[in-house]
């Protein structure tokens, strides 16, 4: 797979398709930003098992959503059926499990590799009752800035790797390689990518904290961010298309336009 080198600005680019697909189907990539969000609050019933679940399930979500807007982005209408169709083939289920449980794999090891270093420091802490929140939460900043360091590198192996396994039946281990070498080639573009939408979840946390000073109670408050929120989501979720598409190209569904 050869991967395209994209300008810069090709992040804030990934970001207005997302958005256009958004405006062809909304009702669709709402309902699958919410789909995720309720997963997102069942894995957190079950702690530590939910969220490992959810975890190993990250890859095949991402290679549905992929589906749907390059299906939206063929003209075809989503419906419920539909969203499942790409899962069925076994050689596709097998190799997003697969991806699945390396992701999950990957993401314990990144935590592990993050912690270790300031596993003495965090327990005496911890043991100390005096110890006040403030410390503690300055404590933490160390470990979960090196977490974050080290999970952009995760996150460059895994970003494409549901497609290339999915469209292209490309090996996991070939696809995560692929997938590493495409982020890197296209760092600026994604560096774009990653700043627009941090500002925009910024502003929406901005927008939140601006309408509880104005004096809304906390439930109006999330009931008036909570489809923002959503769209929110499903527009980025929608974006992750685009950013494969442009990189590698998408000859199915070019030749379907032909």
């Amino acid at each position: 797979m050869q991967a395209a080198k994209l300008p810069f600005l090709y992040g804030w680019y990934w970001i207005q398709e997302g958005l256009r697909l958004f405006k062809l189907q909304p009702a669709a990539l709402f309902f699958w930003s919410l789909i995720t969000s309720i997963l997102i609050n069942l894995s957190n019933i079950f702690p530590i098992f939910g969220q490992m679940v959810l975890i190993v399930l990250v890859p095949t979500m991402t290679f549905i959503i992929q589906n749907a807007c390059r299906r939206i982005d063929a003209g075809e209408v989503m419906r419920l059926g539909m969203w499942t169709e790409p899962l069925k083939p076994v050689p596709v289920r097998n190799r997003l499990i697969k991806l699945g449980f390396i992701y999950l794999l990957a993401c314990l090891a990144v935590g592990f590799i993050a912690t270790f270093p300031f596993v003495s420091e965090l327990s005496q802490l911890m043991d100390n009752r005096e110890a006040s929140p403030e410390a503690i939460m300055a404590a933490f900043r160390k470990p979960i800035f090196l977490f974050f360091i080290l999970y952009l590198g995760l996150s460059a192996l895994f970003w494409h790797a549901p497609a290339l396994v999915g469209w292209h039946a490309i090996p996991v281990k070939q696809a995560l390689f692929f997938s590493m070498v495409a982020c890197w080639r296209n760092k600026a573009a994604f560096l774009l990518y990653g700043l627009c939408w941090a500002a925009a979840f910024f502003t929406i946390q901005t927008l939140g904290e601006l309408l509880l000073g104005a004096g809304l109670s906390p439930g109006t408050a999330t009931l008036v961010l909570t489809p923002i929120n959503l769209a929110m989501a499903a527009i980025l979720y929608a974006s992750f298309y685009p950013a494969y598409r442009s990189v590698f190209g998408d000859s199915i569904r070019d030749q379907h336009r032909i």
